[in-house]
């Protein structure tokens, strides 16, 4: 049976959101991200702000330049939450298998649907413009390759200062024709690296690529090369698979001011733990490796870790492994412009006994307590936001 497979792409999600809020927005110049003085970046940007070469991932002083009229506006994420699962709720009334891929991407595979693809996709397309007045567009196609890359060809072809709203469809046994004449960096895997390989070769488009001899593919790039061989054709067989694996639970801050007060960056592990370890909790999850981000102010950039005894969701053993990796590469008055904490290496959240926890029964009735006040600071913060509840003695920020 050919599949039906969707890739769904909410159109500038975060701008789209901005201006259900405030409907003055639509048509103008304006990104979503950081202020320019706290070495913001733009999260996304409006259509017309592209128009001047603004992008998501640029640093927002340098979006200002190159569009002085640029609006700035700051990230509301539990509202970009909010609507994302409201659009995966929506998905996954016609189908269980959807892979969300980012916060405003997923794969629908629709291949148990009898209406053609092109029809799933509007029917969807009309309810996420309607009922949750968010642009949308589509791609489809017969396997998740095809589907993305068709989703981005017709965005990139319908260029103004409107969202695309767009629906593009690569029928059965068209994929390469479909993909000949795209540049071969298209395809997943191409990056500059491979690119500038190809170069070398003399393929320039996917079409080129397709033509290329496997077993020449495979002498340069190894088993990757019949990877391509089959890519380049249009084939890839991977599931739109519904449950993707956590691998990693991180938080980091790049500082608006180059810090070298000890205290304030142990402040900001401790804080990172915190959310760190609430985010474990929520999942169920807990982690055996701490790992460390340290940017030094030359931009220099270092990353430690260790391995726990046991797995852990607590935010004090997160933060005394953190603090621990920090001290050994601490030096005295060094100015940090980013820092963060990351937990990976995730086991079942179910708590690990020692001897000591089997020989008293007064520290089961602490790990009780302990459990209970957690659940209830998570509550809070889910409520009224990290800041409700704080260690005491915390540096003043203000002070690098």
């Amino acid at each position: 049976m050919t599949r039906k497979i969707l890739h769904l792409d909410l159109d500038a999600f975060f701008c789209s959101v901005e201006e259900l809020a405030n409907p003055t927005l639509a048509g103008k110049a304006f990104a979503v991200g950081g202020r320019p003085q706290e070495r913001g970046v733009v999260a996304s940007c409006s259509y017309a702000a592209r128009k001047f070469g603004v992008h998501s991932a640029m640093p927002m002083g340098r979006a200002l330049r190159l569009c002085p009229e640029l609006i700035v506006v700051p990230s509301r994420h539990g509202e970009y939450s909010r609507l994302s699962k409201q659009m995966l709720g929506l998905v996954r009334e016609i189908s269980p298998e959807v892979e969300q891929v980012s916060i405003d991407e997923a794969f629908v595979d629709a291949t148990h649907l009898s209406a053609p693809g092109c029809q799933i996709a509007q029917d969807l397309q009309q309810r996420i413009n309607q009922e949750l007045r968010l642009p949308c567009s589509f791609g489809v196609a017969g396997n998740k390759l095809v589907a993305k890359i068709a989703n981005d060809v017709g965005k990139a072809a319908t260029r103004g200062e409107n969202p695309p709203n767009t629906i593009t469809v690569v029928e059965p046994g068209q994929e390469a024709a479909f993909l000949g004449p795209l540049p071969v960096n298209r395809l997943w895997g191409v990056g500059p690296k491979t690119t500038e390989r190809l170069k070398k070769m003399n393929i320039l488009t996917i079409g080129d690529l397709a033509r290329c001899p496997v077993a020449e593919l495979i002498r340069m790039f190894g088993k990757n090369g019949q990877s391509l061989a089959q890519h380049a054709l249009g084939i890839d067989d991977s599931p739109v698979s519904a449950s993707r694996e956590t691998k990693s639970i991180s938080q980091e801050v790049t500082f608006a001011r180059d810090v070298r007060n000890f205290e304030h960056l142990a402040a900001e592990l401790r804080t990172q733990s915190e959310q760190i370890g609430d985010k474990l909790r929520a999942n169920n999850l807990a982690g055996k490796t701490v790992k460390i981000k340290v940017r030094w102010h030359n931009f220099a950039t270092l990353t430690r870790q260790l391995s726990l005894a046991a797995p852990t969701n607590q935010d004090e053993e997160i933060f005394q492994a953190a603090l621990r990796l920090f001290s050994k590469v601490w030096i005295e008055g060094q100015a940090v412009r980013l820092i963060g904490v990351g937990v990976s290496g995730f086991q079942g959240a179910a708590r690990q006994l020692s001897l000591w926890d089997a020989a008293d029964e007064k520290h089961d009735e602490t790990d009780v307590r302990s459990d209970q006040l957690r659940a209830a600071l998570d509550s809070l913060r889910d409520r009224y936001g990290d800041a409700v509840v704080r260690y005491a003695k915390k540096p003043d920020p203000e002070k690098p």
